[in-house]
């Protein structure tokens, strides 16, 4: 095989990487904290921030899963169902976690929480701390303008990401 110029090499630096990754046994996207294997038939971790009508509290039986324990309240709303749909997609129980935004975004950097939900939108200021997902609806905003609703999950676990972009881009589609 003949390569000339500086494309040519470009690219068989590229095969090589690739067939070195291949030979590795290595899989992309990768997870290298293991999240979508850990909840996969585990427990998904998930913080609320209430923002209606996106999360509410609504009474509910009281449990140690909603946190702060014994409020007797428990998350309701438009993103708890979706994220309760998830959850069973990936055979997993949440765990609900109730703060506010700050709070909730150091808890998944810190590896404490899988997703953090809440009325978020794609311009946060929180995208430098969290990979923000897909966007699962689009509204209009108080200025007329559109806001992408988006979830923010862990940075660096692409394996996790990638499903969950997926989860919410058939939850779009089926409108």
């Amino acid at each position: 095989m003949v390569v000339q110029g500086r494309g040519g090499a470009q690219a068989l630096v590229g095969l090589a990487a690739a067939l070195v990754l291949a030979g590795c046994g290595a899989t992309i996207p990768s997870d290298p904290e293991g999240t979508l294997d850990r909840v996969t038939g585990g427990t998904l971790a998930v913080g609320v921030s209430l923002d209606e009508p996106w999360v509410v509290l609504e009474p509910g039986p009281t449990s140690d899963d909603v946190r702060p324990a014994g409020i007797g309240l428990q998350p309701a709303g438009i993103e708890v169902e979706l994220v309760e749909e998830l959850a069973t997609r990936l055979d997993a129980e949440v765990e609900w976690t109730v703060g506010g935004e700050g709070s909730l975004i150091a808890s998944l950097e810190e590896g404490d929480l899988d997703l953090v939900v809440g009325g978020l939108t794609s311009t946060s200021p929180w995208s430098q701390k969290a990979a923000l997902t897909a966007a699962f609806a689009t509204v209009r905003g108080p200025r007329g303008e559109d806001e992408l609703h988006v979830w923010a999950a862990p940075m660096g676990e692409n394996a996790f990401l990638v499903e969950v972009d997926r989860f919410l881009l058939e939850h779009r589609e089926r409108g």
